[in-house]
C-alpha cells in the first residue's frame, strides 16, 4: 500500500499557432490545459491533464485543488477503481458532468500514470497490451479554410506521415460542404480514408440530407451530425443517412455510451479520455464497444490515448491534433506510415516543459 500524500494542479493558457474554427465553437485562439499531479509516499509523481477550448478551465482547476484532495489524500494510490468510485459519488450531487468530470479525468489519468511508473511499464502494456502501432488520422479544425487552403493543409499532413485525414463540415449551405468533401476526395483518391466532422451543427433532418449528399464520397464516417443529447436523432441519421456515424467526444459517462450504442445510433464510439472520466471509464467504453462488435476511435489527448487504443483489439483510428501542446512536450507523438507509435517509456511517457508552461500559467 502506497498512500497518496499530495494532489496539486496547474492551469495554463496555450495560444494556438493558427486560429482554429468549427461549426459550434467558432474561432478558437487558445486552449486551456489543466494538469493534475498526484504524489505518493515514495515521492513518485503521476501526471494527468484535461483541456478546454478556451473557457471554464478555472472551474476545473478549482475542483482539483479545493474539492478532490479531501477525498483522495491518504488513500492507496493503486486502488484506482475504488478511488474513481469514491470521487464520483463524493461529488456526484454537484457534479456528474461539466467541469467536475473533466477534473476527475485528469486525476484518473495521473493515477494510471503513477501506477504504470511504479510497475516500470508503459501504460499500454499495463492496460493489457495489444499492438503499439495504432492507425491514426490528422484531425483538421479547418471549417473556414477555402478548398484551396484545405488541400494545402492536407498535403502538409501527408508529408507528416498521415494516411487518413478528417476535415470539418457544417458550412451554411450544403453545396459548400459538398464542394469541400468532393475536393478532398478528388485530391486524395478513391480509397484514401477520409472522415468529416460536423461538430453537432444540424438537426436530424438536415444531417440526413447532408449525409445522403456525402454518400458518393466513400467516407469512413460522419462525426457528430447532431447534438449528443439526441439519441433518437443519431439513430435516424444512421438509419436514413447512409453514412457511418462517429460520436461521443461530448459524452461524459459510460452510461451515455451504453445508451447510444444499445440504441444503434453510432458506428464508431468516440470517447475523449480528458472528459469521459479518465482512463478507467475509457477502457470500459472500449470493451463495451467490442461487445457490440464496434470499433472504437478517440478524441483529443492523442499522446495519452495512443496507449489506450494500443491496449485494445477493436481500435479503429486515433485522432491526432495537439492543440499547441506539442510545443511543450519533450517527445511528441511519433507517426510512421500512417500509424502512431505508443512509447515504451514508463507511464504515459509525456515529459512536459514545465518551465515553458509556467510562463503561460493562469
Amino acid at each position: 500500500m502506497v498512500n497518496i500524500t499530495k494532489l496539486e494542479t496547474g492551469h495554463y493558457r496555450i495560444p494556438l499557432p493558427v486560429p482554429l474554427t468549427d461549426s459550434t465553437h467558432g474561432v478558437m485562439t487558445a486552449f486551456e490545459i489543466i494538469t493534475a499531479h498526484v504524489t505518493d509516499a515514495d515521492n513518485m509523481v503521476g501526471v494527468g491533464y484535461t483541456y478546454t477550448t478556451g473557457h471554464n478551465g478555472g472551474a476545473i482547476a478549482n475542483i482539483l485543488v479545493n474539492e478532490f484532495p479531501d477525498i483522495v489524500v491518504g488513500e492507496d494510490a493503486d486502488l484506482i477503481e475504488r478511488l474513481w468510485q469514491k470521487v464520483w459519488w463524493g461529488v456526484h450531487y454537484g457534479g456528474r458532468g461539466g467541469p467536475t468530470v473533466l477534473a476527475q479525468s485528469a486525476l484518473d489519468m495521473a493515477l494510471w500514470d503513477l501506477k504504470a511508473k511504479r510497475a516500470k511499464l508503459p501504460l499500454w502494456k499495463l492496460l493489457g497490451g495489444h499492438d503499439p502501432a495504432v492507425p491514426c488520422y490528422a484531425g483538421g479544425i479547418d471549417l473556414e479554410l477555402s478548398v484551396k487552403d484545405l488541400l494545402k493543409q492536407t498535403d502538409g499532413n501527408l508529408e507528416k506521415g498521415f494516411r487518413a485525414i478528417k476535415c470539418k463540415v457544417g458550412r451554411e449551405s450544403m453545396s459548400e460542404d459538398v464542394e469541400r468533401v468532393a475536393g478532398m476526395r478528388k485530391h486524395l483518391g478513391d480509397d484514401f480514408p477520409l472522415m468529416v466532422d460536423a461538430n453537432m451543427k444540424w438537426t436530424a433532418d438536415e444531417a440526413i440530407r447532408r449525409a445522403r449528399a456525402f454518400q458518393q464520397y466513400n467516407l469512413v464516417w460522419l462525426e457528430e451530425p447532431v447534438i449528443p443529447d439526441d439519441v433518437e436523432g443519431h439513430v435516424r441519421v444512421m438509419r436514413d443517412g447512409g453514412v457511418p456515424i462517429a460520436t461521443g467526444e461530448n459524452f461524459r459517462t459510460l452510461w451515455e455510451f451504453k445508451q447510444m450504442i444499445a440504441s444503434g445510433g453510432v458506428s464508431y464510439p468516440e470517447p475523449d479520455v480528458t472528459n469521459c472520466g479518465g482512463i478507467t471509464p475509457f477502457m470500459k467504453i472500449a470493451h463495451l464497444a467490442e461487445a457490440f462488435n464496434l470499433s472504437v476511435t478517440s478524441h483529443g489527448a492523442h499522446d495519452v490515448t495512443v496507449h489506450l487504443l494500443a491496449a485494445v483489439p477493436n481500435r479503429s483510428y486515433l485522432e491526432a491534433h495537439g492543440f499547441g501542446l506539442d510545443s511543450y512536450i519533450a517527445e511528441p507523438l511519433q507517426i510512421k506510415d500512417g500509424k502512431a507509435i505508443a512509447p515504451d517509456r514508463p507511464g504515459h511517457g509525456i515529459e512536459f516543459d514545465w518551465k515553458g508552461l509556467e510562463a503561460l500559467r493562469v
